[in-house]
């Protein structure tokens, strides 16, 4: 205990040697601006050797700040005495020379609290810093899922505020990538209304033409999920080094003069071809146009779809969001629905495997409902569902109906449901740091779900098996939105209590009382999983007792012994061991009592990426049920 102490004592030392060291090199001031903290990140990992470890930095960001008083972006690599640094560092478009150097100055200042760790990222509105002990400018790809911030306050008229909104950013998408600087702002008046919208799009200098316009596409489609709400802003991964990022607002971020001409970027050095072509098809067109109005037209109407138990009627809103498949053609690519296709099973349904006419993979559920009324919510639950995209939430694809059976078509995950990897066949093949990514994408997938997205879900059913793994390993929630197609007799707290009563909320089981904390507590039981290689309900871990894991983990957190709660599968090193230490306190966070409490899924995102913002928690003992279901209290 006494080489720790002294061990953490000369590293605070030389970390109050290192500030004073950077201050030196880099002026650090407050920023004027009002800018927004978009990312924050600290490498868990150390560096070999601290002294030429922060000279070389200090080189490194010296260079980048004079890059950025003159182009506004600046990479930099300084390899002295065995010791890399390679950061990055860009400033938005509209933002003058010295508000640069200033939200740069304040990024450097916020980034010293990273302390010993061999790399850093902090984004914000205005600009982004990012430093590591490897080259990460070329190892980027901008289909990576980026960073996302919507505001909560709807447009008086959302409908007219999302219409020109979207055009704006589709634009802009254009004209910035192909823009010589790759910048472009501009704003659109609202008419019904008079307000205006202010955006912009940009990318990094480094990237391609085709690159930036791909990264902007995917920057607005992501912004297309904030709307009607009244501004937000998206950008590529945790900088903006390789990437783009894109911003709206109701409110000015930029000046009048810094707009850009967008209308002559629209069209390219071919215009006046394609403006010969378009004169020559422009009566095909208005024909297509008119067939197509007429189609719309008729389309209002509800169309009826005939199955072998009757008739089912479903609106034209469900038609437009979703691809419609037949019924015949998914029973084909089941090879009947047979049990050697059968890739999972659960509450709501048997998921098979199905391979369709163009060779493509998918998922196909079936959702047996035998009770009135449940085609008619079934419209509206796909329309939800629809509307849902993430990185870390599984994807439908499309659905169909055949009498009481409701189909969704979802993607394929190749490597299965996330409980086969901690107990099951393949036990032990997860990393440490494959587990850790794996417990963040779960996060950010609820976080999503709960806050992100314009109508609040609570998923009810979080454990092990609807997490699934694609062939990168990155997890998608399964089963969200679902809790209506629970048959009449069987309960949603029901289905929970088949083997897997660990992973729901006490308040829930009990009293019935949900809230997005019912989902919290279900995540923290999972992260428990994947840190111990166990089921919730297992109790075999002390031979002189009988506890659940939840139980276990809060006795080894008050006796400190972390390390025994994890799976024996695993090697870990002393930074990956303080990591473990850490991930498991989160977990007993996500399960504590009272529910209040328990963190929102947003914090425990931030907590995730060691934001410092959240400071310390008080950590109190969580209920515990007992095998007669009587709940346990627990207490401070």
């Amino acid at each position: 205990m006494k080489q720790v102490e002294n061990r953490w004592v000369a590293c605070l030392v030389l970390l109050m040697v290192v500030h004073i060291t950077m201050e030196e090199q880099v002026a650090s001031k407050p920023m004027d601006r009002n800018s927004t903290l978009l990312h924050y990140y600290c490498s868990a990992y150390r560096r070999l050797n601290e002294k030429y470890f922060w000279s070389n930095l200090n080189i490194t960001l010296s260079s980048i700040r004079s890059q950025l008083a003159t182009s506004g972006q600046g990479t930099s690599h300084t390899l002295r005495n065995g010791e890399s640094v390679w950061a990055s560092s860009g400033c938005r478009g509209y933002l003058a020379i010295p508000d640069c150097l200033d939200c740069f100055d304040y990024g450097v200042d916020q980034l010293k609290r990273c302390g010993i760790g061999i790399g850093a990222q902090v984004g914000y509105s205005d600009c982004d810093l990012r430093y590591e002990n490897y080259n990460f400018f070329s190892g980027t790809s901008i289909y990576e899922t980026g960073l996302k911030l919507c505001d909560n306050i709807t447009a008086s008229q959302p409908k007219e505020f999302r219409k020109e909104t979207e055009k704006l950013l589709s634009d802009l998408a254009t004209a910035a990538s192909r823009a010589t600087n790759f910048y472009a702002a501009s704003t659109r008046k609202i008419a019904v209304d008079n307000t205006t919208v202010y955006a912009f799009a940009q990318c990094n200098l480094n990237i391609s033409e085709n690159g930036c316009l791909e990264c902007l596409k995917l920057r607005s489609r992501s912004l297309y999920d904030c709307l009607p709400t009244t501004s937000a802003q998206a950008a590529f991964g945790p900088t903006l080094n390789n990437g783009c990022f894109m911003r709206y607002a109701r409110t000015p971020f930029f000046g009048q003069n810094q707009t850009t001409d967008i209308a002559s970027l629209l069209w390219d050095a071919n215009s006046r071809k394609k403006r010969y072509i378009i004169g020559i098809v422009v009566g095909g067109v208005s024909f297509l146009l008119l067939a197509l109005a007429i189609f719309s037209t008729c389309g209002k109407r509800k169309r009826t779809y005939r199955g072998h138990q009757g008739e089912v009627t479903l609106g034209p809103r469900l038609l437009k969001a979703t691809v419609y498949y037949n019924h015949k053609h998914l029973e084909l690519a089941t090879n009947n629905f047979s049990e050697e296709n059968v890739i999972g099973k659960g509450g709501f349904g048997e998921v098979y495997k199905a391979t369709l006419d163009d060779d493509k993979v998918v998922a196909v559920k079936k959702l047996k409902v035998g009770y009135a009324g449940a085609q008619v919510g079934f419209e509206n639950e796909i329309l939800l569902i629809s509307q849902i995209h993430h990185r870390n939430l599984l994807g439908l694809l499309g659905w169909s109906i055949e009498g009481s059976n409701l189909l969704l078509v979802l993607e394929h995950m190749p490597n299965g449901s996330l409980d086969k990897f901690l107990w099951g066949e393949k036990k032990g093949a997860l990393s440490w740091k494959t587990r850790h990514d794996i417990i963040l994408g779960i996060a950010r997938g609820l976080a999503h779900l709960h806050k992100e997205f314009h109508v609040r879900i609570v998923h009810r059913d979080i454990k092990s098996s609807n997490i699934l793994l694609d062939e990168d390993f990155q997890p998608k929630v399964a089963d969200f939105g679902l809790a209506r197609f629970q048959p009449e007799d069987q309960s949603h707290i029901t289905t929970m209590f088949a083997g897997t009563l660990g992973y729901t909320a006490p308040e829930y089981v009990l009293y019935g009382h949900l809230s997005d904390k019912v989902d919290t507590f279900s995540f923290g039981i999972v992260i428990l999983e994947i840190v111990s290689g166990r089921k919730c309900t297992y109790r075999n871990f002390d031979a002189s007792s009988n506890d659940c894991l939840l139980e276990y983990a809060w006795k080894m957190y008050e006796t400190k012994n972390f390390m025994k709660l994890v799976d024996e599968t695993m090697y870990l090193n002393q930074c990956e061991e303080e990591q473990m230490t850490s991930i498991i306190k989160i977990a007993l966070l996500c399960t504590q009592s009272p529910v209040s409490k328990r963190p929102t899924m947003s914090e425990v995102v931030l907590m995730l990426q060691n934001d410092p913002s959240l400071g310390e928690r008080q950590l109190t003992k969580p209920n515990f049920i007992d095998h007669d279901w009587r709940i346990q209290i627990g207490t401070s």
